[in-house]
């Protein structure tokens, strides 16, 4: 599976972002898809995670209400809508694919990452 993100940027507090993921090379719906974040010198730290049927969704306490997370079989893409951003989301963004859950040793397959920066 390959998997490519897209839709970040630079915004001011407050505003909105949508990222995408596009994956391909293995049937999309046979995998659960995670967003996660990391900051130079830290951890990589999950985000937020959506089951292979699409009907379980998990979040991180801090993102849970501002973030949603989605994905659209048609399109073999999973997208991750930031609302209400703060300064503290600025981070470099990755999608990965796997078997799910908020650790990254779950995830087989990630993208090279697409960059948030949220000015105050």
């Amino acid at each position: 599976v390959q998997v490519a993100e897209s839709g970040g940027g630079l915004v001011q507090t407050g505003a909105s972002l949508r990222l995408s993921c596009a994956a391909s090379g293995s049937p999309f719906s046979s995998h659960a898809m995670g967003w996660f974040r990391q900051v130079s010198g830290k951890e990589r730290e999950f985000v937020a995670a959506i089951s292979w049927r699409g009907g379980d969704t998990y979040y991180s306490d801090f993102v849970k209400g501002r973030f949603t997370i989605s994905r659209d079989y048609a399109k073999n893409t999973v997208y991750l809508q930031m609302n209400r951003l703060k300064p503290e989301d600025t981070a470099l963004y990755y999608c990965a694919a796997g078997d799910g859950g908020t650790a990254t040793t779950t995830y087989d397959y990630w993208g090279q990452g697409t960059q948030v920066t949220v000015s105050s």
